[in-house]
């Protein structure tokens, strides 16, 4: 809890140097922020008050005489008073109120979130301009903000260049033709004067932008939203989420790229972990009990992955024949028979994979040095290949890719991260819908 104008790590008088507490008990402190709980009783009034920066509330004791009508639940307050050491051992302080202002009100019977009730995750997401007062999304806000800061710092620290990528683009990159065209009002992509005079689409991917950059940066990155026009309103599926994408230049290693996604998957668990215990502990008692997020991965090659899917007992839905694309299904019993931990699987046949995969020319199997990175909860988490920088190779598969490999192209690979199924993954959450602020999907945009 934050105290404004006060130093929340400084010693208390009584604990002596280099204790945690809050400093100077005799001068007046203040608090801002919103009522979790409210319980008055004969003499004294008892309010736990939270500003968001933590799951932890300030407890507030103040005289019976100091109680308000808008005082209550989920409203927000400032309140002045002497900040005190206090007797209980669950917190280390509490203020003693000498005056509490509402600042707003808020009507308890029409909040739609109740003192003493657990709401689902589903319950919540009704209620998106709401749902960061509770404690289980605010705790998300802070994993995702911390897991944000953990994922550029990976980056920066192991030399890569942050590249800003456009969010209007004409090209589809994936070639998957789920795109959101964009067209101002009253324009058609026909006439001559439409804005762009090309037809111009909200990305589905930075990668051909990196790539770009690749040419000048030996390691490049981009961090930022995504969209797929897919009409789905699946547990897996969003309209607009954000994608970690990175390049590597000079390698002709898919191990290169898978030692990165580790490392970047690693790195990023582990400072959430560290910075975000409580929050974290939260998802996990309350949302998915028992969850973990093991750090270390097992590597295996799509034909090894389809001789465990044909030798199981399992009854799949999709088949589970050689050249097939591995489904949901076969993604999460891959993770489950390998002991519930992340699974590289590379070695992709050639013709499952974009046309910039590169071709590892292994006749008759005829595989593409790509990868996908399985997570437990998740399927596929990162997919990603060496790009294929032959040009009599690419000379047959598409004309105009080939400039970007004409003048001084070198080999290189790169990857895609999806953020929110990420968060999905460690946190034990089943529905996207529930890691990202303001979820967009068919038939829903709301605020």
């Amino acid at each position: 809890m934050r105290l404004s104008g006060r130093c929340q790590t400084a010693p208390l008088p009584e604990e002596g140097p280099g204790a945690q507490g809050c400093a100077c008990l005799s001068t007046e402190d203040h608090s801002l922020g919103w009522v979790r709980s409210f319980r008055p009783q004969k003499q004294n009034l008892f309010l736990h008050v939270n500003d968001g920066s933590s799951l932890k509330s300030l407890q507030v004791i103040a005289p019976a005489g100091m109680n308000d009508p808008l005082l209550g639940f989920g409203c927000a307050v400032e309140v002045k008073g002497i900040l005190k050491k206090s007797p209980h051992s669950k917190q280390p302080v509490e203020l003693e109120a000498e005056q509490i202002r509402v600042i707003g009100e808020c009507n308890p019977v029409d909040f739609p979130f109740k003192i003493k009730e657990r709401h689902s995750l589903e319950y919540i997401r009704q209620f998106l301009h709401l749902r960061c007062r509770t404690n289980a999304f605010s705790s998300l806000l802070r994993i995702r903000s911390e897991a944000t800061a953990a994922v550029h710092s990976y980056f920066k620290n192991n030399g890569f260049l942050l590249i800003h990528t456009p969010t209007i683009t004409s090209n589809d990159c994936e070639g998957a033709g789920e795109l959101f065209q964009v067209e101002p009002p009253g324009t058609t992509f026909a006439n001559e004067g439409s804005f762009f005079s090309v037809p111009v689409y909200l990305t589905v991917s930075g990668q051909l932008h990196l790539e770009v950059m690749s040419g000048a940066f030996p390691r490049v990155y981009t961090f930022g939203p995504t969209f797929r026009a897919e009409n789905s309103q699946s547990r897996r599926h969003l309209a607009e989420f954000f994608m970690v994408e990175a390049e590597i230049s000079f390698t002709e290693s898919i191990e290169d790229l898978t030692k990165v996604m580790e490392e970047l998957f690693r790195s990023v668990t582990e400072s959430v972990l560290a910075h975000c215990e409580e929050d974290v502990d939260l998802f996990h008692k309350y949302v998915a009990p028992g969850h973990r997020v093991s750090p270390e991965g097992h590597s295996i090659t799509y034909t090894e992955a389809i001789d465990i899917l044909k030798r199981s007992s399992e009854t799949f839905t999709f088949p589970t024949d050689w050249g097939c694309d591995l489904m949901t299904e076969h993604e999460k019993f891959l993770v489950k028979h390998c002991g519930n931990i992340p699974v590289f699987v590379t070695d992709y046949p050639y013709d499952l994979k974009p046309f910039y995969a590169r071709d590892n020319q292994d006749h008759p199997k005829h595989t593409a040095a790509a990868v996908d990175l399985l997570v437990p909860g998740v399927g596929e988490l990162c997919g990603g290949s060496l790009r294929e920088e032959r040009l009599d190779l690419l000379r047959s598969r598409l004309g105009e890719y080939l400039d970007l490999r004409r003048f001084g192209s070198v080999p290189h690979g790169g990857f895609g991260l999806g953020f929110e199924r990420y968060l999905q993954c460690i946190l034990g959450v089943d529905n996207i819908k529930d890691v990202i602020p303001f979820p967009r999907f068919s038939h829903s945009c709301l605020l």
